[in-house]
C-alpha cells in the first residue's frame, strides 16, 4: 500500500478522558513499535538510514507496509529482515491490501514468514470494496479463507479499522459484520485508537464486548481542536492511560505508533510519541 486516505469526513464524538494513575496500569509489552507508514516519505528514499534512526530513538518493533512484487521497500524478505535485525528491531506485523488476498496470497504468506512476521493485517478497504453490508459479508468470508491459509503457516490474520466501518448502513455497521461473521480464532483486529475514537466509539467498551480480539493496536492521538486532527501521542485528548489499563482484556500483544500526517519531520513526531509512551504508559 503506497497511499492512504489522509482526510475523512468528520463525524462522531470522542469521550471525555479519565484519570488513571501509572501504578494502576497492567503490565504490557514494553517493546514499543512504530508503523513505518508514518515515515513513508523518508523510507521510500533511504530505508537503511530511516531504520537506523528508528532504532536510535528507542523503538524495538516495526510494522511494515507497501509489500509489492515480493519485496519490502525494494528489499527481499531476507534482506529486509537482516536490516531490521542488525538494528535490533523485530518485525511482528505488516500491512497488506484486500486485493492481495486473491493475488499470490500464498506467496505473500511465505514472504511474511521469511520476514519474521507473526501477523498479516489488511490495512484498508477501498470505497469500491465496501459499498454495502453485503460487501462486508463477502469480505468477512474472504477473511476467513485467507486467515485459514495464514494459520497453516503459523501467522495470525488481522484487519485494521478506520472510521468508515462504523458508519450506519441501514441500521447495521460494517465493523459489526466483520466481527460476527469471521472466526474469532482465525481473524483478529488491529484497533486504530484514533479512528475508533473519531467515529465515536469507546475502545474500552469494544474490548469488553469482544475480549481477546484486539491483539494489535495503532496508537495515535487526536488534537484538541474542532478539526480533531492527528497529533503526537500524549499531545491530544485520547486517554491512553485508561485504554492501556485494559490491554489484557483486549488481548493486546503489540502496539505501534502511527501518525498519518505530521506537522514537521515525521521522525521528530515519532520521537515525541515514543518519549510519552515510555514515560507514562509502559515505564
Amino acid at each position: 500500500m503506497t497511499t492512504r486516505r489522509a482526510f475523512i469526513k468528520q463525524t462522531g464524538l470522542f469521550s471525555v478522558a479519565a484519570l488513571v494513575s501509572p501504578s494502576s496500569l497492567l503490565k504490557v509489552n514494553r517493546q514499543i513499535g512504530v508503523q513505518l507508514y508514518t515515515l513513508r516519505g523518508d523510507i521510500s528514499k533511504d530505508p537503511k538510514t530511516v531504520i537506523e534512526k528508528v532504532a536510535a530513538i528507542g523503538y524495538k518493533e516495526v510494522e511494515s507496509f507497501g509489500y509489492n512484487s515480493g519485496k519490502y521497500f525494494g528489499m527481499s524478505p531476507k534482506e529486509f529482515s537482516a536490516l531490521l535485525k542488525a538494528n535490533g528491531l523485530a518485525h511482528p506485523s505488516s500491512h497488506y491490501m484486500l486485493a492481495g488476498l486473491s493475488e499470490n496470497w500464498q506467496k505473500a504468506i511465505e514472504d511474511a514468514a521469511t520476514a519474521g512476521q507473526k501477523y498479516m493485517v489488511v490495512a484498508y478497504l477501498l470505497d469500491t470494496e465496501r459499498k454495502s453490508i453485503d460487501d462486508y459479508k463477502k469480505i468477512a468470508a474472504q477473511f476467513n479463507v485467507a486467515a485459514e491459509a495464514c494459520k497453516k503457516a503459523g501467522i495470525q490474520f488481522g484487519y485494521h479499522n478506520h472510521d468508515f466501518e462504523f458508519a450506519d448502513m441501514n441500521g447495521q455497521q460494517g465493523f459489526d459484520i466483520l466481527l460476527k461473521e469471521t472466526d474469532p480464532e482465525l481473524v483478529k483486529f488491529e484497533i486504530d485508537l484514533y479512528w475508533a475514537s473519531f467515529a465515536g466509539k469507546d475502545p474500552v467498551e469494544m474490548f469488553k464486548q469482544h475480549p481477546g480480539r484486539f491483539p494489535l493496536w495503532h496508537v495515535k492521538d487526536m488534537d484538541n481542536t474542532g478539526k480533531r486532527f492527528f497529533t503526537e501521542v500524549g499531545n491530544g485528548v485520547i486517554d491512553f492511560k485508561k485504554i492501556f489499563a485494559h490491554a489484557k482484556e483486549a488481548g493486546m500483544q503489540h502496539y505501534f505508533v502511527e501518525q498519518d500526517v505530521c506537522p514537521g519531520p515525521p521522525l521528530e513526531s515519532i520521537k515525541k510519541s515514543y518519549q510519552y509512551i515510555s514515560k507514562n504508559l509502559v515505564g
